[in-house]
């Protein structure tokens, strides 16, 4: 299989999945073919795209060499897409489910790959209506990659804590600070990944599935971390979106630092310890349904461990690559999650107060785009009401 994983090692690029809005109402809304239109031809530094469904709007940075840039990259696309969708009556906003949208109401973007999705996935995939963050890490070398991709395994639980900001899903509050992870788990081939023993055996494994016709190529392996040959990177995917720029930036920094620390231990010829799957998928669980509150088990020791202790043991360990990669800056919004609570527990905060599932949403983009935000609507009637 080709690659490029040729480096510059420890570049950093991010996509993000925003939901597009009725500016009004903060109905989900069917526009992506709309906005793409309005966007068409404009001088852009990354990619604005569809993905699959029409209320989706996909934003991705160029590749930056640390978080500095993927803040000022990210900002200006947000900005962007915001200032389109506010010409058309519309909004943008970031969270990894829209709190009262029902899935049934979403139309499939007309793409073949997205076409061909639901008709091989049906259900599973027409559900899918979550949104999540990308970080991709450029690497230089193939099995630096893969031992990179698996010791990022062991790391999955703390960034899902960091992240998780889908508590509310089809108009209920569910008792999970992130929905997404149960929602996107009725696909195949997500969650934790396999270990590798490096390239060659990955590149084996994934020939046999394209040779078999069950993939048609190993971009339809939605693990929560995977080697991406053709642009050379490790992608982690585990993360919600992330409603404010900052928590994302700051997650990404995070993501470029753990894989710049497992490079080097590549380098030195370390070994990973090999952590059973069960515990590994039992912590990720855990968060999803907790986010930052409660204990997980810290696997060296088998003991629990408050998750947030986990967090802050994980970030100070990793600060000073963040240095050396000038992204340093940008923890100080992992700090901010840590001390204020995740995406997730703030929209419980918005939601307590009057059980308005709208001011949430409202919330959520006035806190994404400044300034380019939805009020709620006030007239009779326009409420969503939670349970």
């Amino acid at each position: 299989m080709e690659h490029r994983f040729t480096g510059p090692a420890y570049s950093l690029g991010v996509e993000e999945e925003l939901m597009i809005v009725d500016a009004e109402t903060l109905d989900l809304a069917n526009a992506i073919e709309g906005l793409l239109a309005d966007l068409d031809g404009r001088e852009l530094v990354g990619e604005v795209k569809p993905e699959l469904m029409e209320s989706v709007c996909e934003i991705a940075t160029t590749p930056c060499s640390n978080a500095g840039e993927i803040a000022d990259q990210l900002g200006t696309l947000r900005a962007t897409v915001a200032d389109a969708a506010a010409a058309r009556g519309l909004a943008i906003g970031a969270a990894g489910t829209h709190p009262f949208a029902m899935w049934e109401d979403q139309r499939i973007v007309s793409r073949p790959r997205y076409r061909e999705l639901v008709a091989g996935l049906q259900w599973v995939a027409r559900q899918e209506l979550i949104f999540g963050i990308h970080v991709h890490v450029g690497v230089d070398d193939p099995d630096k990659a893969m031992h990179i991709a698996n010791g990022m395994r062991v790391h999955l639980p703390i960034l899902l804590a960091l992240s998780a900001n889908s508590p509310f899903w089809r108009a209920d509050s569910t008792g999970l600070l992130s929905s997404r992870t149960p929602i996107f788990r009725a696909f195949p081939r997500v969650g934790i990944p396999p270990r590798y023993e490096d390239f060659a055996e990955w590149e084996r494994r994934i020939d046999f599935m394209v040779e078999s016709r069950t993939i048609p190529d190993y971009t339809y392996l939605w693990y929560d971390v995977r080697p991406h040959p053709r642009l050379g990177t490790v992608e982690v995917r585990v993360m919600d979106s992330q409603t404010r720029l900052e928590h994302t930036v700051g997650l990404a920094a995070l993501v470029q630092a753990m894989a710049r620390e497992l490079g080097e231990h590549f380098e030195s010829g370390g070994e990973l310890s090999d952590y059973s799957f069960e515990m590994l998928d039992e912590n990720k669980w855990y968060v999803s349904r907790h986010g930052l509150d409660g204990e997980l088990v810290d696997l060296p020791s088998r003991e629990r461990v408050a998750t947030r202790a986990l967090a802050r043991r994980l970030l100070e360990r990793l600060r000073g690559h963040a240095e050396d990669l000038g992204s340093a800056d940008a923890l100080a919004a992992v700090e901010d999650l840590l001390d204020n609570g995740n995406g997730g527990a703030r929209q419980r905060v918005v939601y307590e107060a009057n059980r308005d599932f709208r001011e949430v949403v409202a919330e959520i983009v006035e806190k994404t785009a400044p300034g380019a935000g939805a009020r709620a609507p006030e007239q009779e009637g326009s409420i969503v009401k939670g349970p």
